[in-house]
């Protein structure tokens, strides 16, 4: 019985910490990110430490101790974390902590966006925007700048307006057409 009530309240507290996490974020960690932090809860693993990964990377980003942001978001990025994976692209975009590297930046920024990270998928579009680590296409910048914007990003919401003007009635269409297709796929091989 005792057993029972500890692992209850172990799976209550780390429930709460994953929504927690969940709303800090801005609502955009994914149900996968929060239904991995409960399996991990089920077999005795706390998940806390994501939360207090993403916090410490924050952190040390601020104060430009890149070493640590890199070693804290690189940790969550390998375990799938959308926050973590859409700070380690931003590093490779920047060049802070690492040396710049546009496709690493964009293989992380789509890794996130794919579990539905709006920030991400804004991130994605602006590189097919200006054509750093993919070749510059406006239909797919619109795609992920439409697909965020939905999502209340706000500047993607600006950017998307802007590149519409910018695009022929074909161009736009397809764009759209991209963009729901994406999202019945939520977000995967887009």
């Amino acid at each position: 019985m005792q057993s029972n009530l500890r692992f209850e309240i172990r799976l209550l507290t780390t429930m709460m910490l994953a929504f927690t996490l969940h709303v800090t974020s801005g609502g955009e960690s994914s149900a996968q990110d929060f239904q991995h932090r409960v399996i991990a809860a089920q077999k005795g693993d706390f998940p806390t430490s994501f939360a207090q990964d993403l916090r410490r990377g924050e952190e040390a980003y601020a104060r430009g101790d890149y070493a640590t942001a890199l070693r804290e978001w690189g940790s969550l990025a390998q375990h799938d974390d959308a926050a973590g994976q859409y700070n380690l692209g931003r590093m490779y975009d920047s060049g802070r902590g690492v040396t710049q590297d546009y496709r690493k930046a964009v293989k992380w920024y789509l890794k996130s966006a794919e579990q539905g990270f709006a920030t991400a998928q804004f991130a994605t579009g602006w590189m097919y925007y200006v054509g750093h680590g993919v070749i510059k296409d406006i239909v797919y910048a619109h795609m992920w700048a439409n697909i965020a914007a939905s999502k209340g990003e706000t500047a993607a919401g600006e950017t998307w307006e802007i590149l519409a003007k910018e695009m022929t009635v074909t161009q736009l269409a397809e764009a759209q057409k991209l963009a729901r297709e994406c999202v019945k796929k939520q977000f995967k091989g887009c």
